[in-house]
């Protein structure tokens, strides 16, 4: 691990070295030797550089995204894991684990997703489906509701099988879904963790795969990915003064992987800034408001609402708001109701609209008839769109 350490960073400084000397405005993308790679923007989905995104590739441990999220979301992270015989012998990247172990969720998913072990892959998923075949079919299906329509998973860990691949874009989708998780985020981006689930058992310290981590200016996370017929993969996401980024590289020359991400990522963050579509201070609105002693309640977004701007694209961000009735007593500080950012037709991102001040419950006749009229407009105003 070490040696792998000061490789990638002799790498990186001599590309460092050759950008300076040689004068590049911006990494040279046509070099990479990735056979497909892609780089969106995280919130969005949009797709700022790819080759062969769409080739059909074998993902190798980078699987281990889709086996993690899917846990997160099917089971508690207190529950105990029981590794069977099965789970224990599965060959590859391990956490050692035995036939009899117990273990939390939580501590597999680390282990998962620092350490790659197929063996926590396993027995998580045995644990949530019974059968490895069972929980590759809720990975599948997860796929399908996500756009990752050229993704077939058949197993939780990503060792070969001809009916076991994906796309550099699919990948990217279903990498983008998961950082939106918190607590996947929070493992993600974990690069040192020690922990012990055995009984007397001395803590483990695990070192994360992912070399990036703690090299790379914003890297938070993601997941590395090797076998010999899936070649050197890297899932990696980046955060820098508000934007996200996600780059995929699949079957890479040997260690240019990390290279190759960063060379992504540069580019990303050359090419995407982020510009401020609303303001906290400067945009409200007036939400309804039933049996109150007022009609409305003014409210306004909990914070500035910024996006992610590239290759001219802002005219397709939109703003639409929902704000539903909401039933007197109302606090300051409630959320009653919200602001979607659209990017075309798809929301990506949803603010809280917070209400400005208290409206008290109770009677008020004129609050009464001034909610009828402001009912009838609202209903006129609809009719006639």
């Amino acid at each position: 691990m070490i040696l792998r350490r000061v490789v990638y960073l002799c790498l990186i400084s001599l590309f460092m070295l050759i950008k300076i000397s040689v004068g590049f405005a911006s990494p040279d993308l046509e070099k990479l030797t990735a056979q497909a790679v892609i780089l969106i923007e995280a919130d969005t989905g949009k797709v700022i550089y790819e080759k062969n995104a769409e080739k059909k590739m074998y993902p190798a441990s980078t699987t281990k995204i889709m086996t993690t999220i899917l846990a997160l979301e099917k089971s508690n992270l207190n529950d105990v894991i029981m590794v069977s015989e099965n789970a224990a012998g599965t060959e590859g990247s391990s956490m050692q684990l035995a036939t009899g172990d117990q273990l939390p969720m939580i501590d597999a998913l680390y282990g998962i997703m620092m350490l790659s072990g197929n063996d926590a892959s396993i027995a998580v998923a045995e644990h949530i489906s019974g059968l490895v075949e069972n929980f590759a079919a809720l990975m599948n299906e997860k796929a399908q509701r996500l756009g990752a329509f050229h993704t077939h998973f058949a197993n939780s860990c990503g060792l070969p099988d001809p009916n076991h691949y994906t796309t550099a874009h699919d990948l990217a989708r279903i990498g983008a879904y998961a950082y939106k998780n918190p607590m996947f985020r929070e493992i993600i981006k974990t690069q040192y963790k020690s922990f012990s689930w055995r009984e007397y058992q001395a803590p483990v310290l695990f070192e994360n795969t992912n070399l990036l981590l703690g090299n790379y200016q914003g890297i938070n996370g993601m997941k590395t990915g090797y076998t010999e017929a899936a070649g050197e993969c890297l899932v990696a996401s980046a955060e820098r003064d508000g934007v996200n980024l996600i780059a995929v590289v699949l079957h890479c020359a040997q260690d240019y992987r990390w290279y190759e991400a960063a060379a992504l990522l540069d580019y990303g963050f050359e090419k995407v800034t982020m510009e401020t579509m609303v303001t906290k201070e400067g945009s409200s609105t007036f939400v309804r408001v039933d049996d109150g002693i007022s009609y409305r309640v003014k409210a306004s977004p909990n914070e500035d609402i910024k996006i992610a701007v590239s290759n001219g694209d802002r005219n397709r961000y939109a703003l639409q708001l929902e704000v539903p009735t909401v039933r007197a007593p109302v606090r300051k500080g409630q959320a009653v109701g919200k602001i979607n950012v659209l990017y075309g037709e798809e929301v990506v991102r949803q603010i809280d609209l917070l209400a400005e001040e208290d409206v008290e419950a109770g009677f008020n006749i004129f609050a009464k008839v001034a909610g009828l009229f402001y009912d009838v407009i609202q209903w006129a105003r609809s009719a006639m769109e």
